[in-house]
């Protein structure tokens, strides 16, 4: 894996979170695309600041799954070093990824990326005429496997569709 900025470098990001504050990461999951190649894979769960766990229906992950990992902030040196030279990060609905991005980096007072983000939902509303554009749905279009909310196979259907919808990809602030 390359640190420089090379073409077509970008890292699909997805996280879940344990209740509805945006610092409350509990699992993450990394892909990275070089020259339209997935080159790496990561992920790993996270101990969140607080114990209270509200979306375990939904993506199974419990505070004893959890209670022995390591912070977020243990955690950022090798999630920077993972996204280092990347053009940009992708996330289908990146505003809430962004948002949990910089909320757990504040938390932990670490200074965030400083690329832009570029959102699969977007991209597949401007590319495909599809009755939603939720992931699994695009996914399913574009025929990418998809166990929704597991934080590795959502960054890897949002780097699917990056990479399907290329042409018409716009990055955000």
């Amino acid at each position: 894996m390359s640190s420089a900025r090379s073409a077509h470098t970008f890292v699909a990001i997805d996280f879940e979170t344990a209740n509805r504050y945006p610092n409350s990461a509990c699992a993450i999951g990394l892909v990275r695309v070089e020259n339209r190649r997935i080159v790496a894979k990561r992920e790993h769960l996270i101990r969140p600041p607080f114990r209270t766990f509200e979306f375990t229906s939904i993506h199974g992950i419990t505070w004893e799954q959890v209670a022995d990992a390591m912070t977020f902030g243990q955690l950022w040196p090798s999630i920077h070093a993972f996204v280092a030279g990347a053009q940009f990060l992708a996330a289908h609905n990146a505003p809430f990824d962004r948002g949990v991005l910089r909320a757990c980096c504040a938390w932990y007072d670490v200074q965030p990326p400083d690329v832009p983000f570029a959102c699969s939902c977007r991209l597949a509303r401007r590319t495909w005429s599809l009755p939603r554009y939720n992931l699994a749905t695009v996914a399913s279009h574009l025929g990418i496997g998809l166990r929704h909310h597991d934080a590795l196979s959502d960054a890897e259907a949002c780097a699917g569709i990056i990479l399907a919808g290329y042409a018409n990809l716009e990055l955000e602030a």
